[in-house]
């Protein structure tokens, strides 16, 4: 927690303990230079450790004035006026903790400052919390320092470096006087006494406030009284810091319940690691340097001194306390004796017998069981637990003596007792009871062993196992090597110990066996031990061994059994009531619990024991056990028989037998005989014996039985024969009979309710999580019970899914169960039974989540089924109205454990579980922000709740669910694991509609506009702490390191959800503009964390490539909206980051000095994605069929949450088990082993499966983002912020990189697509840019050998080689990919395409030898490159371009024809050509258009349709246009039948009415497909632009070519003729006419049919189809020349949507060509009438009047009928005339405008502001080089036509 203020107090000291946590235990690097300057600075807090700075008047002045004068503040500039309350409260506070007056205004502002992280907190009260806080990380520090020492008991592993540092240190430390400065602390640091005075000050909070402050200062205590344990365990104390420590304790005193607390416990145990000397025995390398610091073997005086405190009769306030350390000093005295060194101290070691006897008599053992095992601390250590074991086995081995006087006196007292008893008399009062203690001690001791050390093995010896049953044989001639001496002595002690063992020794005897038997090994010795104790078996059943001994135990269990068994009474006795215990004394009972105990612990951990027990044919114990449960026996021993039964039902093989042994023997009546008035068995003793005792020993047992049976195996046709078959009975028992009634009983243990709701509820949550709806489950079906049908039990799992899918009392007691656990957890209070209560909770929140996550499938299943079963959803249900709080609050219930996620973590995990999964649902999220936001109180503490799981420090990533061996780890996996749920929740809201939850809990308003919020920094303007700001704080720790974000490398996962949820708040439009602009102004958080792009995690690259992903998509919006907003300099400056390649300090250079480059940091987050991917083997079996397998694993797959489909490891690991087990015969089981090994490599095979196809999904995701980012880059940011030279060698390195990688061997074909839009993205902003910059000038004139523009040649070379490499790397298939492939060459082969140059008159004035002549320019080297480059791949290329543009996809067609057409169009040498022609690609192309007749037909119809035959038909046109454009392409196009084809072509007879004849419905609102008409002329134009060329090209084969055209002519005749007559003449119409008629004029020619291959009948048609074309285009003529043309050039201005000008000179040069095209056709048609010719046709009339005048005076109204008439030569001079005048008009204002262009700056303002103008028409400047002047050809050509024609009308008059 960063602070504005360096509070002394606090924050400097957070600082301090963040550096020495990452030194010692995170191990960060280079964290020790950091840490020896946190050293330095803060070693006056640990000289004066806890010590305040003091007040003074000055300071006191000076805060008193900073309302007035104000007061500097570290960190901020200037002083700052601070308000008379803040004053006030800082001279409390530095009275109530004895401060400085600065220090407590500091402390105050840093509680301020960190008021958000603690919701409903005064900033006095967080200052508490803040001071404490301080004190404990100074403590921590300390502790964490002197643990990393070089010692004798322990090392961290950690480098020698910060070992040295730590141990100079705190050895400095040390000689200034540490050790009594703790001692101080831990005596005056009181909580009661802190309580007081924070009550007094009012400086106490709400029930939280005060727990946290309690446990701060606890914390305190305990970290100082660690401290100097952890001296000790290191580096002995000198004499006074010993006698200083023996002088504390002499003063402590115990806890209420006689145990020492855990502060008080860590100073003895300090104090006994002091007197240890057993690390002497270990021989390391080190012992000498230990023995020569060890004082007790060095220091005389120090014994002296030690011992004389010890030995001193001064009474201690705990004689039992003064017993253990004299203890340990008479053990440490007599292994000194043992030492050479130890002679020097003979005279006190002689004194450890005697101080031994003192021990004794002071009831050590006693002590130690009570008073130190009693402490709840003890367990939480190991070396506490390490230092007690070396105690007591030291005692053990080093004084066997003292032992033996125990056992002498135990068996004297054992005599006494017996003659009391037989005297009838009181036992003598003076009885001791050493032996008996510790033997008591040693069972608990041993008993509890958290960190599975299982040091109790010491007392067994491994030989032990090997020996025969008798007593005989000792160690020698054994082959194993012999046990050290110590475990020989111990494990003697136990066996003696047994031997002619007292009655008063038997319960502690069985105990101490109890805890010598914890772990696996110890369990099988005890087991041995017992076996060998029994007397050998016979016939005879008397007893003659030891009476501890599995004989002697079972022997009597029968014996109690045969006795008791026959008082046994029908079912109708009332015996249940008073049941006589006549059989079983109290002694005996006792005795019997014990042995169950030491029974059920060692065949808890050894299976062997199960099974060799429950398989004796003499002792069958399971069968003694139950007959024991019927017989009157108390509850309690009833109960321990169940636990028994219970741990030897964790063997499966038992658990089965013990089932039918249940059901026979009736424990729970489950089959009522005929008759019968009342029930029987276990529902009595709990109704009737365990209530009205208010204790429940047997209910509990049970169902501990019944949830460990369940575990094992749960027959399904339990009880069959005698009843229905199933569990049923046993779940209603437990139901109706335990849980719901369990809140109403009474308990004489308050702890005990709690208890039995966990133990009822362990089994529905163990049922439930092993249930899988089944189809069958919803049928309901009938078995035959003696001759009648009976209803069948379901699967208790369908029972349990039934009662919690309804509104039942079941599920009611569930949620008011978590009702009440919630309120308790509220009080943050201890209370009986709240491990059990917690406990309870979780099942709840257990069986609803599995509920939530099986309803489904179970409803889906019901519904299919048809049953008569009624079921709600639980989401539905969770939403109902409480019974307790009158409101619907199960689900605020449920989500308020999140508040207490700091002491319950499971809790809080499971209920952020739930809350996933209820969020999936959209209607369910308005109703959960109203619940949510209801209460005010309620719902900070929600959200308090969701921001302290996500800011808890405790998580850890990368723990496994097995690896929950140690507590801590397995809460940092559960802790990290609720923040996963926590952000999945979120991402899974933020998809649904708004208001939903996770908008609330990211902080943004629910009850307004969403894009209204004003996010703000947590505190600012009283903003709470949001999830959003937890998120945040996650990932920006370390973010200002070098290394980068903490959270990527340490919790990869976290991090990639963290980045998708700010992905989608910036994706979303409502959230976006909130939320960028807080990121961009509070946190700057894109740049910061795009700066440490790529994230490299060597184990985990699935999660690197996702949160680059997440972060890089984000970044492409930030780049969107800063360049909409004109933000230039933020985008700037990310631009900057992503693509600069010099360093830092450098600014100018070459672009290609790569000495002083970077590499781009697009380009590094390109290296991070590793294309190649390790693909499994295939899998090798031996018993399966492949075929099957992989049938059986793609049936298991599935999409899971992500989007990936994966297979369903543990569904797939049920099938193949069952398809195993329903294996039959002897050869089957036989072969198992084998199977169940095949199908572990089966399994094996499917997660490594799935964790490719996770890989591969994670390379796509991340490749789609990097492309995402790189083409807003160049797309959306504006243009002037990368300079044209820089975008270009930026877009050159991107391709290159990018190919380089695609292009590799090992590269994965599935990121193949991405790289290929990619590559076309890139080339085509590459073409973008040499174009643009040419176009400003920049290109180069002539052919410089250097390049093009900015780019050199051989780069763009380069991309051209790779481009086409990846073409053809493609193969076959992918040939969608190739569509961006070749979208791409398009775009690269455009660069070397010369933009047309305006047809000007300086260009018409060079001579053709000029032209010729001229040197190469850039365009044509290039352009000769390239087609070099590409004719060198030869026909792989061509083979793979020409498949492509005749097969496939759509628009990888259209691609490849656009690729051929280019291809072609530079192809001088006609390679391509052949090519195609050679390979027959030609023709299938030429026939496939008869093919696409069909299709195009269907384009014609009025509803708008699909256009892409339309587009692969132009397509195909313009190719066929590019190959007839050569001579040697036409021909060949003529002889594969191309106007065969089109003639048989039904569409072009398909004329669709005009536009004004159709319903305006019918047109396309958005306008993007054209009307019929205009479909139809898409169709019509390419075909007769397709013949004008062929008619063009072939020059040898014209007539070929002119016939074959004619008859598509005629063919198509009436369709022709109509489009000649066409009244509309729109300009649309006008360009049909203008390619008829240049065709009719090559064509339709008096001679065109002489010579073919026509039929003599047919020709008077043909002939007359000629002679009408003829006609109607001299009639044409008529109309476009007179009157009509104006009309209809005053129609297409009125009309025109855009340019009215433009719109008319495109129709007036559209009616000059068609008039061009007739004159053409005229003067043919007179040259071949002329005299010499066989025909004379008529063309013109003998009259020179003109149709209209140039003023248009004349009569524009000509009747139709004149056009019907042969037109005049009149028409043919007015044209004439016409054209001159327009040619030397156009001609002169050409000239105009050239010469204003040249003196252009000379020019006065009025000729500016015209050529300014934005209409071309009417600027002259402009119309030098617009289109239509210069480019169109018209006025020249247009006119030498008409000149031409003109005169040959006139000057070769027709023959009459």
């Amino acid at each position: 927690m960063a602070t504005l203020v360096g509070a002394s107090l606090w924050g400097p000291l957070k600082e301090l303990w963040d550096t020495v946590e990452g030194a010692v235990w995170r191990r960060q690097p280079e964290s020790v230079h950091l840490l020896d300057l946190q050293l330095k600075k803060h070693k006056p807090n640990f000289l004066s450790l806890y010590k305040n700075p003091p007040k003074s008047a000055e300071q006191r002045e000076k805060v008193r004035k900073a309302s007035t004068e104000g007061i500097a503040i570290q960190g901020q500039q200037g002083s700052r006026l601070l308000p008379e309350q803040l004053l006030t409260e800082a001279f409390i506070l530095s009275d109530l903790f004895d401060i400085g007056e600065l220090a407590a205004l500091e402390l105050l502002l840093a509680g301020e400052n960190q008021q958000p992280h603690f919701p409903g907190l005064s900033r006095g009260l967080v200052a508490v919390l803040l001071y404490w806080d301080g004190k404990l990380c100074v403590a921590n520090s300390l502790r964490s320092l002197i643990q990393s020492r070089h010692g004798k008991t322990f090392t961290l592993e950690l480098s020698g470096e910060l070992v040295a540092l730590t141990t100079r240190f705190t050895d400095e430390l040390m000689s200034q006087g540490l050790t009594r400065r703790l001692l101080t602390l831990v005596s005056e640091i009181n909580v009661t006494r802190e309580f007081e005075r924070l009550q007094k000050e009012r400086g106490l909070g709400n029930e939280k406030h005060r727990k946290e402050v309690s446990d701060l200062i606890k914390e305190c205590r305990q970290a100082l009284a660690d401290c100097l344990f952890a001296w000790t365990c290191q580096s002995p104390l000198g004499k006074d810091d010993t006698l200083a420590l023996v002088a504390h304790l002499e003063t402590v005193t115990v806890e209420a319940d006689g145990s020492l607390d855990s502060v008080n416990l860590a100073l003895v145990m300090a104090l006994l690691y002091c007197l240890d000397v057993s690390f002497l025995e270990q021989g390391t390398e080190d012992r000498e340097d230990l023995l020569q610091a060890l004082p007790l073997l060095t220091e005389k005086q120090y014994v002296s001194a030690v011992h004389s405190r010890l030995v001193d009769g001064r009474p201690w306030k705990l004689p039992g306390l003064q017993a253990v350390c004299r203890l340990a000093w008479a053990l440490a005295l007599h292994a000194l004796s043992q030492l050479p060194q130890g002679s020097a101290l003979a005279e006190f070691t002689e004194a450890d017998e005697a101080l031994a006897d003192q021990a004794l008599l002071g009831g050590v053992f006693l002590f130690m069981t009570e008073g130190m095992l009693g402490c709840e601390g003890f367990t939480h250590d190991e070396f506490y637990t390490r230092r007690l074991h070396s105690l007591i086995t030291d005692f053990l081995a080093l004084m066997p003596m003292k032992v033996k006087q125990l056992r002498n006196r135990a068996d004297e007292d054992a005599r006494l007792v017996h003659m009391s008893l037989q005297m009838g008399s009181e036992p003598p009062s003076s009885l001791r009871k050493d032996l008996d203690h510790l033997m008591i001690l040693i069972g608990e001791f041993y008993s509890k062993d958290p960190f599975g050390l299982e040091l109790a093995l010491e007392f067994w010896c491994h030989t032990e196992s090997l020996q025969h049953t008798s007593l005989q044989g000792s160690y020698l001639g054994m082959a194993m090597q012999r046990p050290p001496h110590k475990q020989v002595v111990l494990s003697k002690f136990v066996r003696q110990m047994g031997d002619l063992l007292p009655p008063t020794l038997y319960i502690p005897y069985l105990r101490m066996l109890k805890g010598l038997a914890n772990g696996p090994q110890c369990a099988h010795y005890c087991f041995s031990l017992l076996k060998t104790n029994g007397a050998p078996h016979g016939d005879n059943m008397q007893v003659t061994g030891s009476p501890v001994s599995w004989e002697h135990f079972f022997h009597s269990l029968m014996l109690y059994h045969e006795n008791l068994r026959r008082d046994l009474p029908n079912a109708d006795a009332t015996h249940y009531r008073l049941p006589p215990i006549r059989g079983i004394t109290q002694r005996e009972l006792d005795g019997l619990t014990s042995f169950l105990q030491l029974l059920c612990t060692i065949i808890t951990w050894s299976e062997n024991a199960r099974l060799a027990l429950c398989e004796h044919p003499q002792w069958t114990p399971a069968v003694v056990m139950l007959g024991l449960l019927q017989c009157s026996v108390q509850p309690v021993l009833k109960g321990e028989l169940l636990l028994c039964l219970a741990a030897f039902g964790k063997s499966p093989e038992i658990a089965a037998s013990l089932w039918q042994s249940l059901e026979y023997t009736q424990i729970l009546q489950t089959v009522r005989a005929p008759g019968q008035k009342q029930a029987a068995g276990i529902e009595v003793e709990l109704n009737e014996i365990e209530s009205s005792c208010e204790e429940y020993p047997l209910t509990r047992a049970f169902c501990q039985l019944i949830s460990t049976l369940v575990e094992s195996a749960l027959p399904v046709n339990l009880g069959a024969g005698l009843r229905a078959p199933g569990f049923q009975p046993y779940l209603t028992f437990l139901r109706d009979a335990v849980f719901l009634p369990f809140p109403t009983r009474a308990y004489r243990r308050a702890a005990e309710k709690w208890e039995v709701a966990d133990a009822v509820l362990e089994v529905f949550h163990k049922l439930l999580r092993d249930y899988e709806p089944q189809p069958s489950d919803f049928v309901q079906e009938t078995v035959e019970l003696q001759g009648e049908q009976v209803l069948a039990h379901k699967p208790p799992g369908h029972s349990l899914m039934f009662h919690l899918l309804n509104d039942s009392p079941t599920l009611t007691l569930c949620l008011s169960l978590l009702e009440e656990g919630v309120r308790q957890l509220d009080t943050y209070s201890l209370f009986p039974g709240k491990k059990q209560l917690e406990s309870a909770v979780l099942h709840c929140l257990c069986l609803l989540d599995l509920a939530l996550q099986k309803e489904v499938v179970f409803m889906d299943l019901l519904r299919e089924s048809q049953a008569s079963l009624i079921v709600s959803p639980l989401e539905q249900l969770l939403q109902g109205v409480s019974a307790q709080s009158r409101r619907a609050d199960h689900i605020v219930n449920i989500a308020r454990y999140l508040y207490h996620s700091s002491s319950n973590p499971e809790a809080a995990f499971q209920s952020a579980k739930i809350l996933q999964r209820i969020a999936r649902y959209p209607n369910i999220q308005n109703r959960l922000v109203g619940d949510f936001t209801h209460d005010q109180t309620v719902s900070d503490k929600l959200m308090a709740g969701f921001v302290e799981c996500l800011d808890n420090e405790g998580a850890e990533e990368g723990l496994e669910k097995g690896d929950d061996s140690e507590p801590a780890k397995k809460e940092a996996r559960i802790r990290h694991e609720t923040q996963i749920h926590i952000l999945n929740l979120l991402i899974t809201s933020l998809e649904l509609k708004t208001p939903n939850l996770a908008l609330y809990l990211l902080g943004y308003e629910v009850k307004k506009p969403i894009n209204s919020t004003n996010l703000q920094d947590a505190g600012v303007l009283g903003c709470p702490r949001s999830c959003l700001h937890a998120i945040l704080s996650l990932l920006q720790r370390g973010s200002e390191r070098r290394s980068g974000p903490v959270l990527t490398s340490q919790a990869p996962h976290l991090a990639e959800l963290c980045y998708q949820v700010i992905y989608q708040l910036c994706v979303c439009s409502d959230t976006s503009g909130p939320t960028m602009r807080y990121l961009r102004t509070s946190q700057d958080f894109l740049f910061t964390h795009l700066q440490h792009l790529p994230f490299i995690l060597p184990g985990d690259e699935i999660s690197a490539l996702s949160q680059m992903s997440w972060l890089m998509k984000t970044a492409a919006i930030e780049l969107r909206v800063t360049s909409l907003n004109r933000q230039r300099s933020h985008t700037q400056r990310l631009l900057n980051l992503l693509l600069d390649d010099q360093p830092r300090t450098q600014h100018a250079g070459n672009h290609y000095d790569t000495h002083t480059h970077l590499r781009r940091k697009l380009l590094s987050v390109l290296d991070a994605i590793n294309f190649s991917q390790d693909v499994p083997e295939l899998l090798q079996l031996d018993f399966f069929e492949r075929t099957q397998i992989e049938q059986v694993i793609a049936n298991c797959e599935h999409v899971n949450e992500h989007g990936h489909t994966v297979c369903n490891v543990k569904l797939l690991h049920r099938v193949l088990v069952a398809e195993v087990n329903a294996l039959q015969g002897m050869a089957a089981i036989g072969q198992r082993p084998l199977l169940m090994e095949e199908v572990n490599s089966i399994l094996q095979q499917v997660v490594e499966r799935n964790r490719v196809r996770r890989s591969l999904s994670a390379k796509r995701h991340a490749l789609q983002s990097w492309r995402g980012l790189v083409e807003t880059l160049l797309t959306a940011c504006p243009a002037d912020l990368i300079p044209a030279d820089d975008r270009q060698i930026i877009i050159r390195d991107l391709l290159l990189d990018l190919h380089d990688k695609v292009l590799s061997e090992d590269s994965a074909g599935e990121l193949m697509p991405i790289v290929a839009g990619a590559v076309f993205t890139l080339t085509a902003h590459l073409s973008q840019s040499v174009l643009s910059e040419q176009q400003q000038g920049a290109g180069l004139e002539g052919g410089s050998s250097s390049g093009f523009a900015s780019i050199a040649n051989s780069a763009l070379h380069l991309i051209l080689r790779k481009l086409l490499d990846f073409i053809l790397c493609t193969g076959g298939g992918f040939q969608r990919l190739r569509a961006h492939l070749y979208g791409a060459l398009l775009y690269y082969l455009q660069i070397a395409q010369k933009p047309e140059e305006p047809d000007t008159l300086q260009q018409a004035g060079k001579s053709m030898w000029e032209r010729l002549t001229a040197p190469e320019d850039g365009f044509s080297k290039l352009q000769r490159e390239n087609l070099a480059i590409i004719e060198s791949y030869g026909t792989a290329l061509m083979e793979v371009v020409c498949r492509d543009a005749c097969d496939g996809h759509e628009i990888g067609r259209m691609l490849a024809l656009a690729v051929l057409d280019r291809i072609l169009s530079i192809d001088r040498q006609s390679q391509w050509l052949l090519y195609v022609c050679n390979s027959g690609y030609l023709r299938v192309l030429v026939e496939s258009l008869r093919q696409d007749d069909t299709a195009l037909q269907t384009l014609l119809s009025p509803q708008p349709p699909l256009l892409k035959p339309l587009y692969i038909y132009e397509s195909k046109m313009a190719l066929l246009t590019r190959v007839a454009k050569t001579g040697q392409g036409a021909v060949e196009l003529l002889r594969c039948g191309l106007v065969s084809q089109l003639v048989e072509c039904q569409v072009f007879d398909m004329v669709p009415d005009s536009d004004s004849h159709r319903v305006f419905g019918q047109r396309d609102p958005s306008g993007f497909i054209p009307s019929p008409l205009d479909r139809y002329r898409q169709i019509l134009l390419p075909a007769l632009r397709l013949f004008q060329v062929i008619l063009t090209s072939t020059t040898t084969h014209h007539q070929q070519g002119a016939t074959q055209v004619l008859q598509w002519l005629i063919v198509h005749a009436d369709t022709i003729q109509g489009l000649l007559r066409c009244q509309e003449l729109s300009m649309g119409a006008l360009q049909e006419l203008s390619l008829l008629t240049g065709i009719i004029s090559k064509t339709a020619l008096p001679g065109a049919l002489e010579g073919q291959d026509v039929n003599s009948a047919a020709l008077p048609e043909f002939q007359g189809h000629i002679s009408r074309f003829q006609r109607q285009c001299l009639s044409l003529l008529g109309r476009l020349a007179g009157s009509e043309r104006e009309r209809l050039l005053k129609q297409a201005e009125i009309a025109a949507p855009g340019d009215p000008a433009e719109r008319r000179e495109e129709m007036e040069v559209a009616m000059q060509q068609v008039c061009a095209n007739i004159m053409e056709y005229c003067q043919t048609l007179l040259l071949q009438s002329s005299a010499q010719a066989q025909f004379s046709i008529c063309l013109f009339s003998p009259s020179v009047n003109e149709p209209a005048s140039r003023d248009g005076h004349t009569d524009l109204a000509l009747p139709s009928a004149l056009y019907s008439r042969v037109p005049s030569l009149g028409l043919v001079l007015f044209l004439l005339k016409n054209s001159a005048a327009d040619f030397f008009r156009f001609h002169q204002s050409h000239r105009q405008a050239l010469g204003k262009l040249q003196s252009l700056e000379q020019l006065p303002p009025e000729e500016l502001k015209e050529c300014l103008s934005p209409n071309p028409s009417l600027c002259p400047v402009c119309s030098c080089v617009s289109p239509l002047f210069s480019g169109a050809s018209w006025p020249r050509d247009t006119c030498l036509d008409y000149f031409g024609g003109g005169l040959f009308s006139f000057f070769l008059p027709p023959k009459i």
